[in-house]
């Protein structure tokens, strides 16, 4: 027969108090560890959220002084804590500039804020090869594109024409339509534009 058949109510009770004796120090350290967790976890959000409500408010401070005068919201634009905010006000702060013919200074702000971001490169690469060739620099535009996405070979097809180099725009065009999709405003752009250095648009591209 098992010993502890053999004990009484009473005396189990006491195995369990010395137990408790014993480990009474590991139970409260482990309760104390889950509830200061919880409680980092917490506190961790409420600064997270606190942090995402500052980077707002900046953002917001910088579109109202681009909308003011977007000559002189540069110190506003570059107040905002870096990441997507920044990134968008960058990208409005360009727009004002270009607006007001000073491409020199929207290239200048791109380029300080370009993102690390996969999705957001190409778009500050495009906007800034764009004002590139607007202002006859074709050649540099084709440098500051470096992905491989419809948009990008559509406006290096753009960069490349501009430079008279029609065998490369054509292909440059073809490798566009292939990636973009059928029936959309942007293919019919391309089509017109892949046509007129003499290619023949066909409802299925391939690279």
């Amino acid at each position: 027969m098992a010993i502890d058949e053999l004990l009484d109510e009473h005396e189990q009770s006491l195995r369990v108090q010395e137990w408790l004796r014993r480990n009474a120090g590991g139970l409260i350290g482990g309760v104390a560890l889950g509830l200061a967790a919880v409680a980092g976890w917490k506190y961790w959000q409420q600064r997270q959220s606190q942090a995402y409500m500052r980077e707002a408010d900046t953002f917001q401070t910088a579109v109202d002084a681009i909308e003011r005068d977007g000559a002189k919201a540069a110190p506003a634009v570059n107040g905002v804590p870096a990441g997507i905010y920044r990134s968008l006000a960058a990208l409005r702060l360009a727009k004002s500039q270009a607006d007001l013919n000073d491409a020199t200074a929207a290239i200048a702000t791109l380029r300080g804020a370009m993102p690390q971001d996969t999705t957001l490169r190409p778009i500050f690469e495009r906007r800034i090869a764009q004002l590139q060739i607007q202002s006859g620099k074709a050649q540099d535009a084709l440098t500051s594109l470096t992905a491989n996405d419809g948009p990008t070979l559509d406006l290096r097809g753009d960069a490349q024409f501009a430079l008279g180099q029609v065998d490369a725009a054509r292909e440059s065009y073809r490798k566009a339509l292939a990636l973009t999709e059928v029936g959309s405003p942007q293919r019919k752009l391309i089509e017109l534009k892949y046509t007129q250095v003499g290619g023949t648009p066909a409802p299925s591209q391939t690279p």
